[in-house]
């Protein structure tokens, strides 16, 4: 169990821990001169019972002294981040003090809902003074998360009230169950350095997740810097250990890299992906003593596990009509950072004024990686009170459920700090979509919706251009679901065409009861019609022509081109101008070849030189190209171009 102490400074925290633990956390000369914590110290001692295996957390006391002047409030709030227990010092002589309330506001904020309260220097004081401070500790617990927490009077000079103290911190650490090893591995170093014959150590709490002796760990920095490393070693709250769990404090020794090339707030992660966010979604709470109301776009400094960092805040909610978030009031706001900082949903945050001077109000992460645009919609705010759920798994399948384009699991796993095989645990209803790009997740009703509305869109476009095969895939994935992966849509038109429900032609995709079958004589007519357009090059016989060539009526030619088209095995360009499929397959790859050696820019007049004639069949047969998806018009006037966009509508056979 990681105990973390908090207290206005001089109040006797650090002197405490060493009449609990025997050891003295104070390292730096400077702290020893001054008498006062300046950086984190720590301390560790074994449970009376000594049924401790070696290294195994749960059986272990770990201390965490931190800093009381308010000059160290950041300091304090690192070292708060991942304790377990709160142990809150009060000095018998002193009383309540200004920074014993701002770390009781910080512990609150970070939702410690454990811990006691120390009341120290009690051999200075009258009986009547302790019970007096101790009524007033009581009162200012009532509307915290520490709320009845024990009171022990104590003497760290004179060991009185210690025994009782250390007695029950033993018996609340003996009862604490070991944290569930289902997330990501997460540490945040706050100290590196080097010893002979060991190499670089860094130590840290581990938020989440496991590490064990012989892992590769993913060394990550906000700035982009991302390198595994191996674990040489452990020692885990001060012994040798070959795992560490959440909540403990480790002191990791890493192979490849050399301790001067880390820093304090660089993050050790599971080895998969890892992203950092300059946006966080979260619920914030205001202090109910805090100086003034919170105004949209007000600048903070944001206190997180991995550091802190200027933000600005945008309310979403209510709070932006309403003028403000009022003092004690709670609400969803958008945080804007200066820099980018590693985070997941739950993770606990703190904000002071922008000058850092005072606490202000804290909150939960929702959302690390949310839209920088239309964040005040509805559906926006609904799906972050659905991320405010604390059950991961109710909480997971609410948002698959939701999302009618499915969820990047890559994404979903970063942003909840599950690795993809709990993802999968946790979602076994849903579907994953695998595709090189990544995967996909889906709820079974989202996918047959998606499926539905492909089919129902083709529908209607072979009613309007019933002359065409069909819809080139990524133009139809444009019609359907413009922001779906491509990827993935794919594996969606693969599905309905394995269910028998799409077919496919070539490049176009169309509903199975959209085609034609020829009788004989149409097939040797159609045969010659063709012969004529593929003779015809880049400049085949109009409809009005091609009847007088095969010796048939204008409107019978016409009615039998469309037909064949509608097969696939030709393309009308504009009307009554048709081109057979070798002679599209073609000018197709002399789009290509222009785009590569052009900038990726196909003009006109350079197509037009390449298949000669006019520019203006050079602008109907690009245009062609832009109407079946296989290009895209860019600029205007002397600039206009068009650049390639999707797949051709035929190409040459190999």
């Amino acid at each position: 169990m990681l105990i973390g102490t908090a207290g206005h400074i001089d109040h006797g925290k650090t002197t405490l821990v060493r009449a609990l633990t025997g050891v003295d956390t104070t390292h730096l000369p400077e702290e020893k001169a001054r008498g006062i914590t300046i950086e984190l110290g720590y301390a560790f001692a074994a449970l009376e019972d000594g049924g401790a295996k070696v290294g195994a957390p749960a059986r272990t006391l770990g201390f965490i002294d931190v800093p009381g002047h308010e000059r160290f409030i950041p300091t304090m709030l690192m070292g708060a981040s991942g304790i377990d227990f709160a142990l809150l010092v009060v000095a018998a002589d002193d009383g309540v003090m200004p920074q014993t309330r701002e770390h009781l506001a910080i512990l609150h904020l970070l939702g410690v809902e454990r811990g006691a309260v120390a009341l120290t220097k009690c051999d200075r004081v009258a009986p009547e003074r302790i019970a007096q401070v101790e009524a007033a500790i009581a009162h200012l617990l009532a509307p915290t998360s520490l709320a009845g927490s024990p009171i022990f009077a104590v003497s760290a000079l004179t060991g009185a009230g210690v025994d009782g103290l250390r007695a029950h911190l033993h018996a609340v650490a003996r009862e604490e169950a070991l944290q569930p090893a289902d997330a990501g591995f997460r540490l945040v170093v706050d100290r590196r350095f080097a010893l002979p014959g060991a190499g670089t150590i860094v130590t840290g709490t581990v938020l989440a997740g496991v590490v064990r002796k012989g892992d590769t760990v993913l060394l990550a920095r906000a700035d982009g810097l991302r390198r595994e490393l191996r674990v040489r070693g452990l020692r885990v709250n001060g012994r040798g250990a070959d795992l560490g769990a959440s909540g403990s404090r480790c002191a990791v020794n890493l192979s490849g890299i050399d301790y001067g090339e880390l820093e304090r707030g660089d993050c050790l992660l599971a080895p998969q992906p890892a992203r950092a966010t300059e946006r966080i979604d979260l619920r914030l709470q205001l202090l109910p003593d805090a100086p003034r109301r919170l105004a949209q776009w007000s600048s903070v400094t944001l206190h997180h596990a991995g550091g802190h960092a200027m933000a600005r805040l945008a309310l979403l909610d209510g709070a932006l009509e309403a003028g403000g978030l009022a003092p004690g009031a709670s609400g969803l706001v958008q945080a804007v950072c200066d820099r980018p900082l590693f985070a997941c949903c739950g993770d606990r945050i703190v904000i002071r004024d922008a000058a850092g001077r005072e606490t202000i109000g804290g909150g939960r992460v929702l959302d690390p990686f949310p839209p920088a645009r239309h964040r005040r919609r509805p559906e926006r705010l609904a799906l972050l009170s659905v991320l405010g759920d604390t059950n991961v798994s109710t909480r997971l399948a609410t948002l698959v459920e939701r999302a009618a384009l499915g969820m990047d699991a890559q994404e979903l796993a970063l942003a909840h700090n599950l690795p993809g095989t709990r993802l999968h645990a946790l979602l076994p209803h849903a579907r994953h979509v695998a595709t090189r790009d990544g995967e996909r997740i889906f709820s079974p009703r989202s996918w047959a919706a998606l499926g539905e509305a492909v089919l129902t869109r083709l529908g209607a476009h072979h009613e309007s251009f019933a002359d065409e095969p069909g819809v080139e895939r990524e133009r139809l994935r444009r019609m359907c679901a413009p922001q779906l992966p491509s990827a993935v849509f794919l594996v969606l038109l693969e599905a309905l065409l394995a269910d028998g429900r799409l077919a496919r032609m070539g490049s176009y995709w169309h509903l199975p009861a959209h085609t034609v079958e020829l009788s004989v004589a149409d097939r040797q007519r159609a045969d010659a019609m063709i012969a004529q357009l593929v003779a015809g090059a880049y400049d085949p016989p109009w409809v009005r022509e091609l009847a007088g060539l095969c010796a048939l009526e204008e409107a019978a030619t016409r009615s039998l081109l469309r037909r064949v088209a509608m097969r696939g095995e030709i393309f009308q360009v504009v009307r009554d101008l048709f081109y057979p499929r070798p002679t599209i397959a073609r000018l197709c790859a002399i789009a290509s070849e222009l785009a590569a050696t052009h900038d990726g820019q196909i003009r006109a007049a350079d197509f037009r030189d390449r298949i000669g004639g006019g520019r203006k069949r050079a602008i109907q047969i690009l245009e062609f190209f832009d109407r079946v998806g296989f290009t895209r018009r860019v600029g205007t006037g002397h600039g206009l171009a068009h650049v390639l966009r999707g797949e051709p509508p035929a190409w040459e056979e190999v």
